[in-house]
């Protein structure tokens, strides 16, 4: 009994993982899923250092971070951009809106409407449909603009074909709809939108979930050793813990 007891206070006073990472299949298809409980951990969107360089990688996001002493212990790209890497829609960081909210059709996947907003907000996180995002002007401290919507209010989005033969790397978010529970998934290898929006609908339980981009998709996780490389891209998600952990 007192093993047991010990056992139990040694487990409770290790310091909880802010962000748990793991390899699931679906439907034969292979994923990758992070979790974040968005009112307890440090999330945060990043796009330019203190200088206005882009950053671009992981690499340089950890290293921007190891003046303050912390280090990422997740990342992920997080929304399409120009060939300058500036974001394409709105990109809001600490506040501030660097790009305007699109709500206009467009061409190619970020086009395809509904699109949406993934928003940081204090103590929670969400995807906003634009439209909807336009009407209640959330609080939001960080936000990226992405498309197209994969799950709205649980339904998949009305363009997707079950029998689609498009099929890329993709990553996106999916949130709870009280904030708390942010998710995000990338696709080990080429799938639809349509199964793609499965996942976050029938296994995940997001109610609305967010693409965020395909086939330069990557993902940084430490805790899995993985961190993929590959050309600069623009925004990224992030979860900021202390160095020493």
């Amino acid at each position: 009994m007192r093993a047991l007891v010990l056992v139990l206070l040694l487990i409770y006073a290790l310091p909880a993982q802010a962000v748990t990472c793991r390899d699931i299949d679906h439907e034969g298809r292979p994923y990758t899923v992070c979790e974040v409980d968005a009112a307890r951990e440090d999330l945060r969107l990043f796009l330019s250092d203190d200088a206005g360089d882009l950053l671009g990688q992981f690499g340089a996001v950890d290293a921007a971070l190891e003046a303050e002493g912390a280090r990422l212990a997740f990342g992920m790209n997080a929304g399409m951009y120009h060939p300058d890497r500036s974001p394409v829609g709105l990109y809001v960081e600490e506040g501030k809106a660097q790009t305007p909210l699109v709500t206009r059709a467009g061409p190619g996947n970020f086009g395809l409407l509904p699109n949406g907003v993934f928003c940081i907000e204090e103590g929670r996180a969400r995807v906003y449909e634009t439209l909807r995002y336009e009407a209640e002007g959330p609080a939001c401290r960080d936000a990226t603009q992405s498309g197209p919507m994969l799950v709205i209010d649980g339904a998949l989005h009305p363009r997707f074909l079950p029998d689609s033969g498009s099929r890329y790397l993709r990553n996106g978010v999916g949130t709870s709809a009280n904030g708390r529970r942010a998710v995000f998934a990338i696709s080990n290898q080429p799938v639809t939108f349509h199964e793609f929006g499965r996942l976050f609908r029938d296994v995940l339980n997001t109610p609305d979930a967010l693409y965020l981009d395909g086939n330069i998709s990557r993902l940084h996780a430490p805790a899995l050793g993985r961190s993929d490389p590959g050309l600069w891209v623009g925004p990224i998600v992030g979860v900021v813990e202390p160095a020493e952990n």
